[in-house]
Order: C-alpha cells, then sequence, then structure tokens
C-alpha cells in the first residue's frame, strides 16, 4: 500500500521561491567579456613574473563584470567606470590601515556608513557603494603587493579593461540599444492589447506589467542618453516620439480590456510590424489592414495606431513637437547634486547606513579579537548580503550560504587537481563566463559562479591551496549570521512601514489622477507624466510586494494579505485611463458631483491605509448613474475598499 507523504514534509512557500531559478537569455557578449577581462591579466601578470598583479587586476575586471549590466553604450561608461572610481578610493582607504588594529575597524565602519548612504540614491551609486566597501575591506584584511598606490591602479585598470571591451562595437552599433529598447516596448504592447477582453485576468495584469516595465525602461535610457546632448540629437528626438505615440496605445488597453472584447489580431500584428520598423531604422509607409471600429474602443485604438503608424514612419521629426512625457531630465551635475543632498538629509538612507555600519563594525571587532585567518571574507559576506535593494536580506543570506556551499565544491576541484601557474588562465577562461550567465538566475546562482573564481584569484596572491576552503565556508557562515541577527532581526519594519504607507501615497496619487484625467483645464502632457508616475511606482511596489514573498512567515503572510489591495489600485487606475479614453473618444463626461465623490472615498481608503497594519472591511457608499462612464470605476473603488486580509 503507497504511503502518503505528510503535509509537512512539503517544502514551504517562501523556501522554493528562494530557490526557483529565474529565467533570463544568456548575454553571450558579456559572456566572452568575462573570459577575456579575467583571464588576460593573468596571463599577462605570469608573462612578466608578477602574478600577484595579475590577480589583483583580474580582481578589478571582476567588479567591472558584475557592473556590466548596461544595455546602452553611453550608460556603461557610466555603469563601469563610475564604480570603479569609488573601487579605487576603497581599497586605498584599505590598504593605508592595513595592520593598524583598531583604526581600521573604525575607517572600515565609516566606510560602511558612506557606502549604505550612497546606495539609498540609485542603481548606479548602489554598485558604488558597493565597490567603496567591498575595496575597502579587501584593502584592509589582505595585504596586497606593491606600494599603496598600485593596488588601486591594478584594480581599475582591470575595471577598465571590461568596459574597453565592452565599448569595441560601440562605433559599428551606436543607438542599436535605444532602438531595441523602443521596439521591445512596442512588442510589449502588442501582447497586451491581444490579450485584453480575454477571459484570464492573470494574463492581462501579467501583460500590462510587462509593457509598464518595457516602457519605464525605454523612458529611462533614451531621457538619460538625451540628457547629454540637450536635444540635438535627431535620432534621440525620433525615439523620443516614437515612445510618445505608443503611449496613447497603453492608454487604451484598460479600455479594451474593461470592454470584454477581444481585439482583431491584425491590430497587434500592425503594432509588431512597428516594432520591426522601429528597431531597423525603416522610414517606408507601412500598409496598415485594419478593420472598420464599431465601438469607442476600437476606435480609439485605431485612432492610436494608426498615428504610431505616422511617427514611426515619419523621414524626419520636428524636434519643437516634441514633449517629453515623463519630463526632460536635469544635467547630470545637477541630478548628483540633487541625489547627494537628497541622501544626507533623508532617514532611509542614514537609517540603511547605520545598519550597514553596525554590522561592519561588529564584523571588523570580532575578527579583530578572535584569530580569524584572511577575515576579511565576513566583511565581504556581509557586503553582498546586506543590500535591500538587491532583495530580501533574509533570502540573500540564505541563498548566501547554499551559493557559497556550492561554489567551494567546484574551488576544491580546481585548488585540489590544477596547479598554479599558466594553468590558472584556461582554468579562468571557463569560471569566469558563468558569472555573467548564472547571474540572471539569482543570488545564490551568481554567489556559486563567483565562489570558485575569487578563491582562484586569492590563492594567486597567498598560496594556501585547499586550506582556503574551510575558512571560507566559516566565515561566509559568520557573516551571514551577522547580516541576519545585527542587520535584519534587530530592526523589525512591519510591512504596513515599509509598503502600506508607500501604497496609501499611490492611492492618494490615484485620487489626485481621478480628478486631474476629466478636467478640461488638465495639460494632457502632465496628465500622462501622472499616469506614467503612478504605474511606475505601482510596478516598484509590486516588485517590493514580490521580494516580501520570499521570507518566510510573518513578513511573507503579511505581505500575501496586502497584495489583493495592489491588484485592485491597478484596476483603479486602468479603469479611470479607460473612462478618459471612452469620453475622449465620444462618450458622455462624468459630472463634477461623481469624480468628487470616487475622489473622496479615495483619500479616505488612503488615510485608512496610513492608521492600520492589517486591512479591515470599509462600508463604501458610491452610487452614481449606471451608464455613466465612472461606473467601473466606482465598482473596482467599492472592491478595493472591501478587501479584508487574513487573519496574522
Amino acid at each position: 500500500m503507497a504511503r502518503e507523504f505528510h503535509v509537512s514534509l512539503t517544502p514551504p512557500d517562501w523556501l522554493v521561491r528562494n530557490l526557483r531559478a529565474q529565467q533570463a537569455p544568456v548575454n553571450r557578449p558579456a559572456v566572452a567579456r568575462a573570459a577575456v577581462s579575467l583571464a588576460l591579466p593573468l596571463a599577462i601578470g605570469l608573462a612578466v613574473g608578477r602574478p600577484a598583479y595579475g590577480a589583483v587586476a583580474a580582481m578589478g575586471a571582476l567588479s567591472g563584470v558584475i557592473s556590466d549590466t548596461a544595455a546602452a553604450y553611453r550608460l556603461r561608461v557610466l555603469t563601469i567606470a563610475v564604480p570603479q572610481l569609488f573601487g579605487a578610493v576603497g581599497v586605498t582607504l584599505g590598504t593605508l590601515v592595513n595592520g593598524h588594529g583598531w583604526i581600521a575597524v573604525a575607517t572600515v565602519t565609516g566606510v560602511a556608513l558612506v557606502s549604505g548612504m550612497i546606495s539609498t540614491i540609485g542603481a548606479i551609486a548602489s554598485v558604488s557603494g558597493l565597490l567603496l566597501l567591498l575595496n575597502a575591506v579587501i584593502g584592509a584584511g589582505l595585504p596586497l603587493p606593491g606600494e599603496w598606490w598600485m593596488a588601486p591602479l591594478l584594480l581599475a585598470g582591470g575595471g577598465l579593461l571590461v568596459l574597453l571591451l565592452a565599448l569595441l562595437a560601440w562605433p559599428l552599433r551606436s543607438g542599436v540599444p535605444e532602438r531595441a529598447a523602443v521596439a521591445g516596448t512596442y512588442r510589449a504592447v502588442a501582447d497586451l492589447l491581444a490579450v485584453c477582453g480575454a477571459d484570464s485576468a492573470v494574463a492581462y495584469d501579467d501583460a500590462r506589467h510587462s509593457a509598464t516595465l518595457a516602457l519605464n525602461e525605454a523612458y529611462d535610457l533614451v531621457l538619460s542618453h538625451r540628457a547629454r546632448h540637450h536635444g540635438r540629437s535627431p535620432e534621440l528626438t525620433r525615439l523620443i516620439a516614437q515612445l510618445n505615440a505608443v503611449t496613447p496605445l497603453v492608454e487604451a488597453a484598460p479600455a479594451v480590456h474593461l470592454s470584454g472584447r477581444t481585439l482583431p489580431p491584425e491590430v497587434a500584428a500592425a503594432i509588431r510590424a512597428l516594432a520591426d520598423a522601429v528597431e531597423t531604422g525603416r522610414t517606408e509607409p507601412l500598409r496598415l489592414r485594419l478593420p472598420t471600429p464599431t465601438t469607442e474602443t476600437g476606435r480609439a485604438v485605431n485612432h492610436a495606431l494608426r498615428h504610431a503608424a505616422d511617427v514611426v514612419t515619419a523621414p524626419d521629426v520636428d524636434p519643437r513637437g516634441i514633449d517629453d512625457r515623463l519630463g526632460g531630465p536635469a544635467a547630470l551635475g545637477v541630478r548628483t547634486a540633487l541625489a547627494a543632498r537628497n541622501a544626507v538629509l533623508s532617514a532611509n538612507s542614514w537609517r540603511y547606513g547605520l545598519r550597514l555600519a553596525l554590522c561592519i563594525g561588529i564584523a571588523q571587532a570580532l575578527v579583530s579579537l578572535v584569530a580569524v585567518p584572511r577575515s576579511y571574507w565576513v566583511a565581504l559576506t556581509i557586503t553582498f548580503v546586506l543590500k535591500p535593494d538587491f532583495g530580501s536580506v533574509f533570502s540573500r543570506a540564505l541563498l548566501r550560504a547554499l551559493g557559497t556551499v556550492a561554489g567551494l565544491v567546484v574551488a576544491a576541484a580546481v585548488l585540489s587537481e590544477v596547479p598554479r601557474g599558466w594553468w590558472d588562465v584556461p582554468v579562468l577562461l571557463l569560471l569566469a563566463p558563468l558569472i555573467p550567465a548564472l547571474t540572471p538566475r539569482g543570488y545564490g546562482y551568481q554567489t556559486a559562479a563567483i565562489t570558485p573564481v575569487i578563491l582562484l584569484l586569492s590563492d594567486v596572491l597567498n598560496q594556501q591551496g585547499t586550506g582556503l576552503l574551510l575558512p571560507r565556508l566559516v566565515d561566509s557562515l559568520m557573516g551571514c549570521a551577522i547580516a541576519l541577527i545585527a542587520g535584519y532581526l534587530l530592526w523589525p519594519e512591519s510591512w504596513h512601514t515599509r509598503v502600506g504607507d508607500r501604497l496609501a501615497d499611490a492611492v492618494a496619487d490615484t485620487a489626485r489622477y481621478v480628478e486631474t484625467a476629466f478636467a478640461a483645464t488638465a495639460d494632457p502632457a502632465a496628465r500622462a507624466r501622472m499616469r506614467r508616475r503612478l504605474y511606475r511606482d505601482l510596478s516598484g511596489i509590486r516588485t517590493e510586494f514580490q521580494r516580501a514573498l520570499t521570507e518566510p512567515p510573518p513578513t511573507g503572510r503579511r505581505a500575501a494579505a496586502w497584495w489583493p489591495l495592489v491588484v485592485a489600485v491597478e484596476r483603479i487606475v486602468d479603469a479611470t485611463t479607460a473612462a478618459r479614453v471612452r469620453v475622449k473618444h465620444g462618450s458622455a463626461p462624468p459630472s463634477k458631483a461623481e469624480i468628487d465623490q470616487v475622489a473622496l472615498q479615495l483619500r479616505d481608503l488612503s488615510q485608512g491605509l496610513r492608521e492600520v497594519e492589517t486591512l479591515t472591511p470599509v462600508r463604501s457608499d458610491l452610487m452614481g448613474p449606471a451608464d455613466s462612464v465612472l461606473e467601473p470605476l466606482r465598482q473596482e473603488v467599492a472592491a478595493a475598499r472591501a478587501i479584508a486580509s487574513p487573519q496574522p
């Protein structure tokens, strides 16, 4: 008789989510760059009789490989070069205090505070803060070859080698990543319109989220590029116009979905044809074979699609007629000064900086009092784990431990079977490509790929062989434990504080959007920017919830309880946009009393979210004409207010 497994043997959902590999394509050019940039410095070092110098330069290349994430060539200059500059400062400070006891502890702790505050500014600043602290820890804990200035020079040189390899194709492929991003947005919108009106709400929500992310990334990429050209580039002006032209199609999608009628397949096919034209830069007129629309939503899609076709195939674009729907970015110097000011004055940046400094201070003090060989690995582990902008701290600690164990198995085979010397070069050629190949799969996979590489380079410096393995495992577990206790458990932050307030802000912004959407005097560009900011904020909240679901109870359970309200707020924004589209294409506009009633209910909901930790049902008094364009919106607001969370 077959035995049934007890339900308790089933792995919990949060653990399954942590261990599940993410699906992502392999970036083949990045894989090739990783192989060359890590193996070449070591080969040069061996050739000139300075293998230690080659190993340090390869460590710098490893930092460059980790930073090599941008698609656009101009952004690669920032994402790789700027972190290398901070890394050079960090290793210089660390080298100067190496062997100075408590002075080194105080210095590295201070660097951790600054690193943490810098990391809250943005993506590039986060990686810069990471390398600032990582290299300071390495310099303070690992005797590096040469004079004090040699290590910064070698590390920066290795990182700049990655940048050089990344920019080799720039003259031949200038503008290609930007065009690909805009074309990807058109394809995401085509997928969205293809599922509108179907029975699957999940498919629509997923497609809308993908289209929002694609539009956000394309605008970020093109606008950041345009900020350095001050609007003079015809190519970038065309891309901005093409992004603006796809926005009405995105706005029409909620109206189509709420209508319950699917669009003819020719619509999605036409948008994909426009995507191909954007990507290749073709401007030949396209013959759109579209059926005659018979509804308000059909007319909206038809009008938006024909407008997008005119913009995509226009031979010339007048920059004076272009409005940046998200607002043109300020100059780089202005944005840098503003970001630095915000970091200094932000309670969030101070809180994270203090968390990181506390953990690093404990680690440095501990290894100063207890004999731990090559103790810098403890602080390195904390630096990687305690990065909330990279994901859940708890999840990263768990994945760091598991990834380190997997990486040590590979490192054991390499250190025990491969003699040091020229054989290290082909080994690096095989191991280095695994870093960019496995990084998109998840943090545990990245750790498993990085661990054998950095242990191999460390062994070139200290010649300890397999004696490195057990201390590295102990150090990693110590670092994970310190991060979990001093950086996680001692800083309890309820989801009401971390996400509830953020969601309440989004609901309040939605109330303002409802009022603006139907105001006759509202600026269309300002209305579009408001809608885009709302979807961007909701996309960020959705990402935060997905991270929270990887944490164990009660955090993950509380996040799951709030999740339906996130979806409800997204649907409220959709319903508002759909009503606006219907009014624009012939429906009677709602009365001011209807608009004020909905806005009031949303503000009440926003205030309620700030005052409770768990959701409770709230009665809503929403009445109005059944044939009004706001009737679907009233239903969504009533549903949002009626949502109740499970008992904690």
